[in-house]
């Protein structure tokens, strides 16, 4: 388990680097992560390098025994190569650049840029990747940040038609894919095709589809050419990435798929702000973030790759949300030893001192710009303690695997059918209702190895591949499919014989018709002679024949009779997005029947076990009690039966 901070020493006079080592290695931190933004200073001439300044800085932290997390500066080239080469910048739908001045301005397509790249890249691992203090890389620095994964380029335009080509290998293929004789959209050649953007109203999806796979391909062999680099000349140490919250423009699983460890900048007020809850939520949770926001992240980022941790850790108010509130006292421990509770390999806070300029001088660190500690400071210390007392092991697999489709996300986006009901929203609120039973949960891609789970669910993906098809069938455990799941193809159609396509041979019903429902307008499902609330989203569903050997079990109605939960063997479909209360009352029964033992938490408390360890997380605002959910006698690593705001608890299960 290693803690760390985000350092920046260019920002810094020299004379301040040793007493700020010192005072790092003191804390308990045990890494440091430096040079992701500094590409000017590196070469601030082309072809002209300045390191002497930099190997002063990584001398200085090496000696205090921090271990260097180097970033390579990829994701802010400098002002000269931008005049020298302006085919580099990114263009958005319309053809405008997306211009200097600020970071990220550069377009994933661009062989210019990548040549521009390599070299800065081979030139930093040549002259630092067998250093003793190096231990880990990090590749640019959150890819996609401030919606830069898609440009309009002729460079992205050129590469797109290549990566069409390799596709369909022919354009009568692709017209037939696309379903291009609808208005009059069929292409004679490859040379014909834009990307989707300026349209005069919606594009064809499986056009924007299409360019989603592709500028998500350009993300994953761009940060890969960096991987290979590093991999030749710094052998022996970590790569990994840094991923964002409430962020799919790419598929993190193929990028995650060249790193070792997977991390994400992980800030839970900033997002609170800006997540479609009701303002009591937002009001009540405003000092804490929401319960699943962390946790959610942490289970889906620690299914890209081996290892996984947090890169950047909020310490105090950002500067980046429409409000920016300061945590609640304890929160800041609480988030980082919630990632540690998820198996987390490295905690690291963003950042070691708040800067006193540009763009995010109000954005919270450790310590005040004058130096001072800041309230976040004393709690990463009591951190370095707790990990101390809890000695946690490796993580174990969950008994539940949620499944998040990068493709079937993008599906919702492009014709989501009903304002902000996203597949990331679905999977997210499912997750949730799954953590008020006390359960762990696994966060995985369709292409992971499903055995040994009790419950399987599916919140809602459009497509379905063979391989996640072939194991539903062949697993003894228990399989929730949620709505819209398998209603798309591969090439963004219907499906001939309807929704639930792929999944019929284990549901064999049919979706006949769907509609979405406006805020406040709910719909109601009767089950065990109780009302339950289903928001959002209904489909109307077709049952096989009484007399069919494809037997189904209608387990509750709507009001007007249709069938809402149906079983079908070990398999359960909800044809509707059940609100939270009656999401929890229908996973715990299906839970129960899955061979697994929920536990009611409520609203604000969550549990977690890591090894032979449980966690329990207070994200209230009153003192929680874990009685009758924690042995009397329990062995307590840290805190006791009564968890304070802000609470946390571990102790041997």
């Amino acid at each position: 388990m290693r803690l760390g901070v985000c350092y920046y020493p260019e920002h810094w006079p020299e004379e301040k680097w040793a007493d700020d080592a010192r005072r790092m290695a003191e804390l308990g931190l045990s890494c440091v992560r430096i040079g992701e933004f500094a590409w000017a200073k590196f070469e601030p001439q082309p072809g002209q390098y300045d390191w002497d300044w930099f190997d002063r800085a990584i001398e200085t932290l090496h000696a205090e025994g921090l271990g260097i997390i180097l970033g390579t500066p990829t994701a802010t080239p400098p002002k000269w190569l931008i005049d020298r080469h302006p085919d580099i910048l990114a263009q958005d739908e319309h053809g405008r650049p997306r211009r200097f001045g600020s970071r990220r301005h550069y377009c994933f397509s661009s062989e210019t840029y990548r040549r521009e790249c390599r070299g800065i890249v081979t030139e930093m691992v040549r002259r630092y990747g067998e250093h003793p203090g190096v231990v880990m890389w990090q590749t640019d620095n959150e890819y996609g940040c401030h919606d830069t994964v898609e440009s309009y380029s002729p460079a992205a335009q050129a590469a797109f038609r290549v990566w069409l080509e390799n596709r369909y290998g022919t354009i009568e293929a692709l017209n037939k894919a696309w379903g291009a004789v609808f208005w009059s959209q069929t292409y004679r050649s490859f040379d014909e095709v834009d990307p989707p953007g300026a349209t005069v109203t919606e594009a064809n999806p499986s056009h924007r589809l299409d360019f989603q796979r592709f500028s998500s391909d350009q993300v994953a062999s761009f940060n890969r050419e960096q991987v290979d680099i590093i991999r030749a000349f710094s052998p022996g140490r970590e790569i990994t990435h840094n991923f964002m919250g409430v962020f799919t423009a790419f598929d993190h699983h193929k990028v995650g798929a060249d790193l070792d460890v997977a991390t994400w900048d992980s800030y839970p007020l900033g997002f609170l702000d800006l997540m479609p809850l009701p303002e009591d939520l937002k009001r009540y949770w405003l000092r804490q973030g929401h319960p699943d926001f962390q946790a959610f992240h942490h289970d889906l980022y620690r299914g890209c790759s081996p290892k996984w941790g947090v890169m950047e850790q909020q310490p105090g108010p950002v500067n980046w949300a429409p409000y920016n509130p300061a945590p609640l006292p304890g929160m800041v421990r609480l988030w980082s030893l919630e990632a540690i509770a998820h198996g987390a390999d490295l905690v690291s806070w963003f950042r070691w001192r708040q800067v006193p300029f540009a763009q995010e001088h109000m954005h919270a660190g450790l310590q005040r710009p004058d130096g001072a500690p800041a309230p976040a400071y004393d709690e990463a210390r009591q951190v370095a303690a707790d990990v101390e007392a809890i000695k946690a092991g490796e993580t174990t697999r969950s008994e539940v695997a949620l499944i998040f489709d990068y493709e079937s996300q993008w599906t919702h986006l492009i014709q989501p059918q009903g304002k902000g009901m996203d597949l990331l929203r679905q999977a997210f609120e499912t997750y949730s209702s799954l953590r008020q039973l006390g359960l762990s949960i696994d966060i995985l891609p369709q292409s992971a190895d499903l055995s040994g789970y009790k419950l399987i669910v599916l919140p809602g993906l459009p497509i379905l591949n063979a391989g996640l098809i072939k194991q539903l069938k062949e697993t003894p455990g228990t399989i929730l499919a949620l709505p819209r799941t398998g209603s798309k193809t591969d090439n963004f159609h219907i499906p001939e014989t309807l929704a639930p396509g792929a999944l019929q041979p284990l549901m064999p019903i049919r979706v006949t018709r769907v509609e979405s429902l406006r805020p406040l307008v709910t719909e109601t499902a009767i089950w065990v002679d109780s009302e339950r609330i289903v928001i959002n989203w209904r489909e109307h569903v077709e049952l096989p024949a009484p007399d069919s050997e494809l037997g189904v079990h209608v387990e509750a109605r709507f009001a007007d009779g249709s069938a809402f939960w149906i079983e079908a063997g070990q398999v359960h479909y909800l044809a509707g997005w059940p609100d939270n209360e009656a999401a929890v009352n229908i996973f715990g029964v299906i839970a129960k029947r899955a061979g697994l033992e929920p536990r009611s938490v409520g609203p604000s408390l969550r549990l977690r076990r890591l090894g032979d360890l449980e966690f329990a997380f207070n994200y209230g605002l009153e003192t929680a009690s874990l009685k009758g959910l924690v042995p009397e006698d329990a062995e307590f690593r840290i805190g006791g039966m009564d968890l304070p705001p802000a609470g946390v608890a571990a102790w041997k299960a």
